[in-house]
This record gives structure tokens, sequence and C-alpha cells, in this order.
């Protein structure tokens, strides 16, 4: 186990993956307050760029040789056990963390560190809390999920006591951090591989909340949310769309991706505030943010135009491009209940049709969840059903995405042999991309919304279709 004395004594920190979107914020933060880092990762990206800008060395490609004079090392989940660097980084006798014991360390360095969990909405609610924040001149942390266009990234290091962090439940990964403020936007059946059951979903949540120092900032018409946080004896705000909450909003408009929307503190009506993403999900995470933001002494036009410069964080309903009169977005959700507030949101837009072009990820969610999956997906006008994308997983349970899409009215998926799609290669899946988006591209037509949606690379067909109708 590391801890923040040895990483205070580290002479060189070496991170195995730097260029990963949960790595590079952390390098920065260790970086400003003086650690040597050196790093390692398989692809040129911008990120790298970045990486190097700071004077950090990185090699590309991950062998033994890289963590040469690193006394820790740190990896992510994402690292196989038969990668070589990490074989040999545990060879080594140097201290190794996984990425999330590290973030733990690094919130516990803030006085102040404002921490954002949820089965869903997290990125969104994280980017929502750290615009408002720097565009009202606070020098804060940051630590996010995805990226935000304001800070071209996924986290930065601020000067001030403050940091913003994504809290993420994937295998308890939060309940390493040191929260001074929680905000807990909901909680649903999700990474069932790991809790087994909702209600260790509940437990791990209600664990989080009391390790929380300051505040608790809760969705007050979740059910399973305030089963988590019942009887704490802590201080408390709740948010959401019932008059009893301590925020509460009236939606007055929608157009397009613009909605507007009276805000009501314990009862009293503050302001007309706008954002510029869709859906009343996004609402919700707005009034979460209005809640964080009005704690840390935020004013309230500070706010109002921090939300109304927010335009989304990357894969967050975002808008590819718009070709022939078909725009094409593509969206992170990946759970149900992400897909089903993604999909409603959709449709209650003034597009022709929407298509729902759908990876789904992880064969035991796939299995676990199908029903759900099946329910969320009808709600588009039709859905493209892609190959299931393993990764970190083995097809045990034998499950293929016709197992999905046979279940969705007018849903369209392509045979594949199931030999070829539990090889998961980058070739097959091209090739399964490819047959999506020439079906797409050949029945669309001017005034349609077509949606990529998955956590994987769904992104590419969003690409890929774009290129071909431009074609």
């Amino acid at each position: 186990m590391i801890s923040d004395e040895i990483l205070r004594q580290a002479k060189h920190i070496h991170f195995i993956g730097i260029g990963g979107s949960g790595m590079y914020p952390l390098a920065q933060i260790l970086h400003s307050q003086g650690a040597y880092i050196t790093g390692s990762d398989n692809n040129e990206t911008e990120t790298l760029e970045a990486v190097r800008k700071m004077g950090i060395e990185v090699f590309i490609g991950q062998r033994a040789e890289n963590i040469k004079g690193a006394d820790v090392i740190i990896y992510t989940a994402a690292i196989m056990d038969d990668n070589p660097e990490l074989i040999a980084a545990k060879a080594s006798g140097a201290v190794c963390a996984e990425r999330a014991e590290l973030l733990g360390l690094l919130t516990g360095r803030y006085p102040d560190a404002v921490c954002v969990c949820g089965t869903h909405g997290k990125t969104t609610a994280t980017s929502m809390i750290t615009q408002i924040m720097l565009e009202s001149g606070r020098d804060i942390s940051c630590f996010i999920g995805g990226k935000l266009p304001l800070i071209g990234g996924s986290g930065r290091a601020g000067s001030s006591e403050t940091m913003v962090c994504e809290a993420c439940e994937f295998k308890d990964h939060f309940l390493m951090l040191h929260p001074d403020v929680a905000v807990i936007l909901n909680v649903d059946a999700d990474h069932l591989d790991y809790f087994g059951t909702l209600e260790n979903v509940i437990k791990s949540f209600r664990r989080f909340a009391e390790m929380t120092s300051k505040l608790l900032i809760v969705n007050g018409d979740d059910e399973n949310t305030l089963k988590a946080v019942e009887g704490l004896d802590k201080e408390r705000v709740t948010f959401g769309f019932g008059r009893g909450n301590d925020y509460s909003a009236v939606i007055t408009s929608k157009r397009g991706l613009h909605t507007e929307f009276e805000l009501y503190v314990k009862g009293e009506k503050k302001a007309l505030l706008a954002i510029n993403v869709p859906g009343e999900h996004n609402v919700l995470n707005a009034l979460a943010a209005i809640a964080a933001a009005e704690h840390e002494g935020i004013s309230l036009e500070d706010i109002r135009r921090g939300l109304e410069n927010f335009t989304g964080a990357l894969r967050r309903f975002q808008k590819i491009d718009e070709v022939k009169g078909v725009t094409i977005v593509d969206d992170y959700a990946h759970h149900p209940a992400e897909l089903a507030a993604t999909l409603k949101a959709a449709k209650s837009l003034d597009f022709r049709r929407v298509w729902a072009v759908f990876q789904p990820f992880t064969y035991s969610r796939t299995s676990l969840l199908l029903d759900d999956f099946v329910s969320a997906l009808s709600i588009a006008d039709t859905a493209v059903i892609t190959d299931i994308m393993g990764s970190r997983e083995k097809n045990d349970v034998g499950i293929y995405s016709e197992d999905l899409a046979s279940k969705i009215d007018g849903a369209v998926w392509f045979e594949t042999d199931h030999a070829l799609a539990d090889q998961q290669t980058a070739e097959q899946k091209e090739y399964n991309f490819r047959q999506c988006v020439d079906y797409i591209a050949e029945h669309c037509e001017a005034g349609d919304l077509v949606i990529t949606l998955g956590c994987g690379d769904a992104y590419k067909a969003a690409r890929m279709l774009a290129k071909k109708l431009a074609e």
C-alpha cells in the first residue's frame, strides 16, 4: 500500500499509461507540487503533447526498461497483468499503486475536496461545478472522468485549497477518497459483477457519505440515495424537482439543446437560469452544481454565467457533425438508466427520427440488465446494435448482440460469427461498425438524429458515419 509519506519522499514517480484521462490530471497535480515524473503510453495523443510540455519525459511503448530509477510506480486497472512494464514494476521493489489509490491520497491533501458521485451524471455534474468555479475566478484543481473543453482536458492543477473530483463507485474506488463535500446524484443498480445486488451498491454509497467531513448534497427525489444517507448525523442539502427540496427547479422552456428553468431555494424563487445541454437529467445535474457552488461561496450571477457557458463534457451529447441534414451526436451513456435519460432527451428535441447506435459494454452487464436495456433502447425510433465490447471480461455467459437486438422492435444488427465476436479484434470491430454505418447511411434522411452510445469506442462509428455521408 502507498501512503502520503511514501509519496512525498519519492524521488522518481513513473506512470504506466500516463496519457489516460484518469492519469494525466494526477501527473499534473504531482508535477505542480514538485515531484519528478516520467511516464509511458502506447500511442501518441494530444494529451501526451501536453504532458511533454510540462517537462515530463514520456516513452512510447510499454517496456520493462521504462521504469528504470522509479521508486513509486502508478498504473491503472486497464493495464493487463501480462503487461511487461507492470510485471517489471512489481518485481522491481518499487512501491506500486493503482491510480485510484493515488487519487485518494491527493484528495487528502486538499482541505476542501468536493467529490461528486452517483451511478449516472458524475462527469457532467463535476464539469459543471468546475466550469462555474473557474469562470468565477477560483484557481481550483480538478479531476474529471471526461474532457472539459474549457480546460482542454480531464483535469488541472490549481493553487487554491479546493479540489473538485469525480468519485467513481467502480470496485469501491470512491471509498479511497477523502471527501469534505460529497455530492450524491443518484444510486442505481450498476457494476453488479462486483456489487452483486442493489443493496450492496447502496451500502457502498452510505460508507462514502459517512466519510464526508463537511456537507452532503443529495438528490432528494431519488429513493436509493435517501436510503443511503438515512439517519446519518451530517449536514445535508437536497436538490430535485420536488418542491420540498432545498434546491428545486421548474422547467419553463426547451428549445433544441437549450433549457430554461426557474430556480427555487427553500421554496423561494431565486432566478431564471439556462443550460445548453438537453434533458431533465441535466437540470438535476445543474441543481447539484448550483448547491455545491453556493456552498463554496460562488455568487448566483457567476453560477448563471458558468452554466450558460457550459456546453457539455466531451462524449456527453457531443455534436460530432451535421451532414446533408443528418445530425450526428455521441454520448457515453452505457447503463440502461443513462440510455433512457439520453434517448428521452433526444426524443424531446425537434428531430424527424432518432437512431440509437449502441455498443453494449461487458458481457456480464449486458446479461444482468438485458430487459432494462431493451426498455431503454426501445425509446429510439430505430436501435442499431453493434457487437458487445467485452473489455476486461471473457464471454463466460455466452451472450451476443442478437440476444439484445432480437427483443427490440425494429432493431438492426448484423450476424457475426461468435468466435470472431469473442476475439474482439480491431479488424472485426471495424468491420462490424462499417456494417452498421453503411445501413444507417442508406436509410437515414435529412432531419434525423443519429446518436452513438456506449463507454467503449462507439464514437468511432459516429465519425465513420459523418465521413460516409459526406462522400
